[in-house]
């Protein structure tokens, strides 16, 4: 493996880092269950209601950019700035034409000792931090807003790693990133036709620390155990839904950088096409577990959100019309800050996070009922569930320690149908075919009008 081998300065941060809480070592070693947190109320038995996971992963927000105004949530409409100024969030629009610098350094500046107010400070956080000191509030994102009334919002969702997309999308399949700390800066292409993984131009390099804090750039191909391969030694079946490559999306399709999948015949056996999904979850062929990544839809800046929330619905839709509905658990999560303020510092688990909040919404028939965990989460939380439910060993640290989120759920509850009715209608929402629908965006998107989708 080329590595190009650099010496961290990483006083001050660290010192920062190791302020916010305890540093502990990542292992790859296998820890008992028993020795992890496990919600109070709960017995392993209960989870065996839940026949199949869905665990989609969107793009770039933080909880207070997404949910600051929800009801009883922790959240925030104000934040403070470098100059000491608390500044009213402004409404986000649509179309972010901005993409704020989210890298692990940028980050590392943001946080500012646990103080959270530097988001103003990063390339493309916009004039006086404009774009990054900015939100949604219900009108723009009502779907969500009724999932989280009907089923549960996870205010302490924090991402697995402090910096960008790359690295915490290693965190949901693997619950770690093998040191990988940025995408950034010299991965060739970062969007769209080029990659991320093993199939990348041989001159890719992203960025990676070891244990004594140095930098490496490595060719992002890794042959680290994944989730996947704890299913396969168990039988269970599972997929990766993402782009093909070529597209935009493919960049997100994590066992493009597992070397024993993506060389191997478990990458034609696993990972299939996003389009797939709605079709396998409407004819009851979703496998067991199922991650979800996407393109243009993901509501990475500068797609349009409508747009990228309108393709939730449908997903989610696919599953509530189809016979597994009764058995599923479904996870949609935001795989890292993208530069948003957030007023919560992520407390330091070990050198490479936790990172900052992001949105967390469980959708089951099991899922309580507009329920709000307070939990601490991450990534590795939803892999420790799956755990918990077909019995597979630990992966790392990170998932062995992590909340399982069996708070969010009741599985003596009547199960929830798969036609939920909010308290109150939004305009934009038709409910006559008793599903949540998608609303119409009055966006460009790709130099097309979106209309009803």
């Amino acid at each position: 493996m080329n590595r190009k081998r650099q010496r961290l300065v990483y006083g001050i941060l660290g010192a920062t880092l190791l302020g916010l809480g305890s540093v502990g070592a990542l292992s790859s070693g296998r820890l008992a269950h028993s020795q992890a947190k496990r919600s109070p109320g709960t017995t392993r038995t209960d989870i065996s209601a839940i026949n199949h996971v869905v665990f989609m992963v969107k793009e770039n927000h933080t909880f207070d950019n997404y949910f600051g105004t929800f009801r009883g949530a922790d959240g925030a409409t104000r934040g403070p700035n470098s100059l000491g100024q608390v500044i009213t969030l402004r409404r986000m629009p649509d179309q972010q034409p901005g993409d704020p610098n989210h890298t692990w350094f940028a980050f590392l500046g943001v946080l500012d000792g646990g103080k959270m107010d530097r988001f103003d400070l990063p390339p493309g956080a916009g004039p006086n931090g404009s774009t990054a000191y900015s939100q949604l509030i219900e009108q723009d994102i009502p779907n969500y807003f009724t999932y989280a009334r009907n089923f549960v919002l996870a205010d302490q969702m924090f991402s697995s790693l402090h910096g960008d997309s790359y690295p915490n999308h290693l965190y949901v399949i693997a619950a770690q990133s093998g040191g990988v700390i940025s995408g950034l800066p010299k991965v060739i292409g970062r969007y769209g036709k080029s990659n991320w993984g093993c199939d990348s131009a041989a001159n890719s390099r992203v960025m990676a620390m070891d244990a004594e804090g140095d930098l490496l750039e490595e060719f992002p191909c890794f042959d680290f155990q994944t989730l996947g391969d704890s299913l396969d030694n168990a039988g269970v079946r599972w997929r990766f839904y993402a782009p093909r490559q070529g597209q935009s999306g493919y960049q997100f399709s994590s066992y493009d950088s597992i070397n024993h999948v993506r060389n191997t015949p478990l990458w034609t056996e696993h990972v299939v096409l996003d389009t797939q999904f709605v079709t396998d979850a409407q004819n009851g062929q979703l496998p067991a577990v199922s991650w979800l990544v996407t393109g243009h839809e993901s509501e990475h800046p500068t797609n349009s959100i409508c747009y990228g929330e309108n393709w939730t619905v449908r997903q989610v839709n696919a599953v509530m019309q189809g016979p597994d509905w009764n058995s599923t658990a479904i996870f949609i999560t935001w795989d890292d800050y993208g530069g948003f303020y957030d007023h919560v510092a992520p407390p330091g688990l070990d050198q490479f996070g936790l990172g900052p909040r992001v949105p967390l919404l469980i959708i089951s028939p099991y899922a309580k009922p507009g329920y709000i965990s307070h939990t601490r989460y991450e990534f590795s939380s939803v892999l420790r569930f799956i755990e918990e439910r077909w019995d597979l060993p630990s992966l790392t640290d990170r998932d062995a320690q992590a909340n399982d989120t069996l708070d969010s759920f009741d599985f003596s509850q009547t199960p929830l149908p798969a036609t939920p009715h909010p308290a109150t209608a939004h305009l934009s929402l038709d409910f006559r075919t008793e599903h949540i629908q998608s609303h119409r965006c009055r966006v460009q998107q790709r130099g097309q009008h979106i209309g009803a989708l």
